[in-house]
């Protein structure tokens, strides 16, 4: 099951106050989970950084969103794959575009990138918050 197949999957992460992310075919609202925009330590990294990833997933929710949404994307790329779709965007959405839905776009990446020639654009992390 390692091997690449056709379907390419693009990942994406945005802030909802810059507009929603009107490319994806799959889009996912994850304000509702810890924002590390309210820790001091953490409001000044983004979701590349492993210590906010570590906190977005802190909770019990995120952990059982998580496992919920690669089941989800699992099931849906593979029919996805079946109607002989080439492409198929995904993308995040939080309030700023930085922390929250940059983790789900790091993290849902890795999962998918061994099964499916994968990309992830994070379209408004540079953006002051």
């Amino acid at each position: 099951m390692g091997s690449l197949k056709k379907l390419r999957v693009n990942i994406h992460s945005f802030g909802f106050k810059y507009g929603v992310d009107d490319t994806a075919q799959l889009s996912f609202d994850v304000r509702g989970l810890p924002n590390p925009f309210y820790i001091e330590e953490l409001k000044h990294k983004t979701g590349l950084e492993k210590e906010v990833r570590d906190y977005v997933l802190s909770t019990k929710e995120a952990k059982e969103f998580l496992d919920s949404l690669i089941s989800f994307l699992e099931c849906a790329l593979s029919v996805y794959e079946s109607a002989e779709r080439e492409e198929v965007t995904i993308s995040f959405g939080c309030t700023g575009g930085r922390h929250r839905s940059v983790t789900f776009a790091v993290v849902i990446f890795e999962h998918l990138k061994s099964k499916y020639p994968s990309t992830v654009t994070h379209r408004d992390i540079s953006k002051e918050n």
